[in-house]
């Protein structure tokens, strides 16, 4: 073992001996991840890969094959391990990725594969040919990233280098002043947010990667987090920044205020993306010593395109524009964006316009503060004649800590409804109507809960109530609490 190997993981050298990268086992000098990067580049290189999908943990060896496959102007296609056997073959399928690199236990999903090992940054992996054609791409397309939307189908979007570099400077521009050597990985590497923000903006910037296997962090699957073990990772890690879920964010605000605790003074950042987090859950983990700022994005966009900045901070907005990014709001109050914009789908010629309709509806206040209102798309009507957004009321449902999920139902019905899962099985219904009571007095009468039922299971992929990065699937939810509801409830298509 050499000395760089012997070193714990705690250690928080400065300038030339900051280590590049720390992946639980050993500590990556730069020259060091450099080789390991140019090794995999070779090995791709031997296989003439053209479009290179990939399912795997975070590590030393992702980093290293994502930039090779970058330096190689090989597609890349990172699958997040969340995902189903059938949407990981549906995705590849789609892509016509010829080669496959894959964590072991992965490569049970292609048993018709020729798997062979192959050792990439000192990870051993599985190896195969797929023996598909590269499909047609945009021109430029160096990373698809697959999203699984409402009906849980995942979506290709083709991503050019240009706008990946435009949102990795944004952020290193907007994020320079505070000065994170330290950046914890806690959010899988195929998601693009953390791609982007958590793996291009810091090695762009020369901070040090923090990139333990996320097990260790608690997280598993794409829903199941156990907040203990993640502070304990945190205490021992002492980051200066890393990106939750709103839902990550909640646990970890719950277990510090269960214990007594205030979050590690080395946080400078904990930027908070992926759902409307809401102004009291911000304002809970400020009081608990979380630096936690919203923000705003699209795979369309690249990933991020607004952010709250501890020095910027308007608690429930989704912060300012970054410097790459471009926002107007259209007569109906759809969000536009520009600046960053994907190359196009995956199997569809259609062009990219200069400005994507984003799909959410929102508003910019006089500070420039981004207001995003819910799915234009999911905007309930009222027998009254109102419009109202079920991710707003949604947002205040679950800022109660009662509330661990919500979905609110109502398309002209007199009064809204909501399905709830509680944090807690045990907690009895008048604790949840009080949460219900004190969500409904921050609320306008038209866009207060009139009705809520329990729900019959967990909001996610296994209940098939949500998709697997944790969206509601409205209709299914409806569906199978029609009866509970009396029946009130209109049914979307």
């Amino acid at each position: 073992m050499n000395s760089s190997e012997s070193r714990q993981d705690t250690c928080q050298d400065t300038g030339q001996d900051r280590p590049a990268l720390s992946d639980g086992s050993r500590h990556w000098s730069a020259q060091e991840l450099a080789a390991a990067v140019h090794e995999a580049g070779l090995a791709l290189q031997q296989t003439a890969t053209q479009v290179l999908a990939t399912v795997l943990d975070n590590s030393a060896a992702f980093v290293a094959i994502d930039e090779a496959a970058s330096g190689l102007g090989c597609v890349h296609v990172p699958l997040p391990p969340f995902f189903t056997a059938a949407q990981m073959r549906g995705a590849v399928l789609a892509s016509g990725a010829d080669t496959l690199l894959v964590e072991g236990p992965v490569a049970a999903a292609w048993p018709e594969l020729a798997w062979s090992p192959a050792e990439f940054a000192g990870r051993s992996l599985l190896q195969a040919r797929t023996g598909l054609t590269p499909r047609p791409l945009p021109p430029g397309t160096v990373k698809i990233t697959f999203t699984s939307g409402s009906t849980g189908v995942p979506k290709g979007v083709c991503l050019g280098g240009a706008a990946l570099q435009a949102v990795a400077g944004g952020l290193v521009q907007a994020l320079g002043p505070l000065g994170i050597e330290r950046h914890l990985n806690a959010l899988p590497f195929a998601v693009l947010l953390e791609n982007i923000a958590g793996l291009l903006a810091p090695r762009q910037q020369g901070s040090t990667l923090l990139t333990p296997p996320l097990a260790s962090l608690g997280l598993t699957g794409s829903s199941r987090f156990d907040a203990a073990l993640f502070d304990t990772a945190v205490r021992a890690l002492q980051p200066h920044s890393l990106i939750l879920l709103p839902q990550m964010l909640r646990a970890w605000c719950a277990h510090l205020a269960g214990t007594g605790q205030r979050a590690p003074a080395s946080l400078k950042l904990v930027a908070v993306g992926g759902a409307a987090v809401g102004a009291a859950l911000v304002q809970a983990a400020w009081h608990l010593g979380i630096p936690a700022c919203e923000g705003y994005g699209l795979s369309e966009g690249a990933s991020v395109q607004t952010l709250n900045l501890p020095s910027a901070q308007c608690p429930g907005s989704a912060g300012r524009l970054l410097p790459h990014a471009r926002l107007r709001v259209a007569e109906d109050g759809e969000l536009l964006i520009a600046g960053s914009l994907f190359s196009g789908y995956l199997g569809d010629p259609t062009p990219v316009p200069e400005w994507w309709p984003s799909g959410d509806l929102g508003s910019v206040d006089a500070d420039g503060y981004v207001h995003v209102a819910g799915r234009k798309k999911n905007v309930l009507i009222t027998a009254f004649g109102r419009n109202v957004s079920p991710e707003w009321v949604e947002t205040a449902l679950r800022s109660e800590a009662p509330v661990l999920q919500a979905v609110v139902l109502g398309d002209g019905a007199p009064a809204l409804s909501a399905v709830l899962w509680p944090t807690d099985a045990a907690l009895d219904d008048a604790v949840l109507q009080a949460a219900v009571d004190r969500a409904n007095a921050s609320l306008p009468d038209y866009a207060r809960i009139g009705r809520w039922v329990r729900a019959r299971a967990a909001f996610d992929a296994g209940s098939g109530m949500a998709t697997a990065n944790g969206r509601p699937q409205r209709q299914a939810v409806a569906l199978l609490h029609a009866e509970l509801l009396g029946q009130t409830e209109a049914i979307p298509a």
